[in-house]
């Protein structure tokens, strides 16, 4: 039987016993949700005083407002819209405003801005040069300065509607905007419309189908020329087969103003040129800092290969920056949309200035404030998660 040494001068030591206070994980979420208590009291005692302070002044609370009829006119819609709508429907017109100049305003911004970044590196001394000044000057000159620079240039210098410039005909340039035919209507260009969906999902899954073929023969498949054949051909079809309509509703002078066609305004033109411009300034840069964080031995290696300066740049240089240049772009497009609240400084009638118009008229200051918030972070999150989706897609995957 194993008799034990230890006398009572040798017991193992114990560890001590350390209170729940001493606990570094229970302090933690102890503070943690004292913090959350504070806040939540913070946000019970301003929401109670609002409400408070709002019925004591009899003004009434929530959204029952937006069935009421708004009363006012929006200079553009892209859905029908008249004094007579809600002002639901007002907000909704101002909120497709603000997506038509978000949407177009990061595809240009993006094509001009790369555009710019590499000229920044180009060898040719003068392209450099003017690329470099125009960075320089855009970046560093307040985009609301710029947003009224381009209302005064584009509303001062042309004419009234009856000397209007003409370029090409059933094209009219005036003060009043850009005025240009459009396609008479027709139940045809609705399904027109669908065919080019329809195209766009081909085009889509042609690619994967050809990408997956050269993995795993290495046989390159035509795909650029088969998408433009499928997004020409499909509309194309549809057209023929649907009668082949020409007809087009071409704008005319009527009293003051033309009637018929398409109008592009000059607020619309204004807001989307300054910021396209303002903000190309700031993606030339991350174009340019990210091929430049591309080794230069890709380039030589790519030049070793007989490829010339273009199909180095296109195939080698950019798949690679775009890992550099995707989150730091994403910044700018957020920039992008969030500015496009200052249309309200040019009369564009955007989320914010048909909102604004909203609360002067219901004095629902806290419900039209809440609208515009909640829009602008959805939008923002929206292009957060696909950039943030895109950047995963194309990040090297470690082995």
């Amino acid at each position: 039987m194993a008799i034990s040494t230890r006398g009572p001068g040798n017991l193992a030591p114990q560890a001590p016993r350390r209170s729940l206070i001493n606990d570094p994980n229970v302090r933690a979420i102890f503070f943690q949700i004292l913090v959350l208590g504070g806040v939540v009291l913070l946000g019970w005692y301003l929401v109670s005083n609002v409400l408070e302070n709002l019925a004591r002044q009899n003004i009434a609370t929530g959204f029952s407002f937006l069935d009421r009829e708004a009363s006012f006119a929006i200079g553009e819609a892209m859905i029908p819209y008249s004094p007579a709508s809600s002002y639901s429907q007002a907000l909704l017109v101002g909120f497709l405003n603000t997506i038509k100049v978000a949407v177009l305003g990061i595809i240009l911004a993006t094509v001009l801005g790369t555009i710019i970044g590499i000229a920044r590196l180009s060898s040719n001394f003068l392209v450099a040069k003017l690329a470099s000044i125009y960075v320089e000057v855009i970046r560093n000159v307040p985009v609301l300065l710029q947003l009224f620079f381009w209302y005064a240039v584009i509303s001062e210098s042309l004419p009234q509607p009856r000397q209007a410039l003409n370029p090409i005909p059933g094209v009219f340039l005036s003060n009043r905007g850009m005025k240009f035919p459009s396609l008479a209507d027709d139940p045809i260009w609705t399904w027109v419309g669908l065919a080019l969906v329809a195209a766009m999902v081909g085009v889509w899954l042609l690619a994967r189908w050809a990408r997956k073929r050269q993995e795993a023969t290495g046989q390159q498949f035509p795909v650029v020329f088969a998408s433009i054949g499928l997004l020409l051909a499909l509309p194309l079809l549809t057209w023929v087969v649907g009668g082949a309509p020409t007809a087009l509703d071409v704008p005319v002078l009527q009293g003051f103003n033309f009637r018929g066609g398409i109008t592009i305004s000059p607020e619309f033109a204004a807001l989307l040129m300054g910021l396209v411009i303002y903000t190309a300034g700031f993606i030339a840069e991350i174009v340019r800092s990210g091929i430049r964080a591309v080794n230069w031995g890709q380039t030589e290696a790519a030049s070793a290969l007989g490829l010339h300066r273009g199909e180095v740049l296109r195939l080698v240089v950019l798949p690679q920056a775009l890992r550099i240049i995707v989150p730091p772009t994403t910044s700018q497009y957020l920039n992008l949309t969030k500015n496009s609240s200052l249309a309200v400084a040019i009369g564009y009638p955007d989320l914010v200035s048909v909102a604004n118009t909203t609360l002067n008229q219901t004095g629902q200051a806290i419900e039209a404030v809440s609208i515009m918030m909640a829009v602008y972070l959805t939008i923002s999150l929206g292009i957060s998660l696909f950039m943030n989706w895109y950047n995963t897609r194309i990040a090297l995957v470690e082995r």
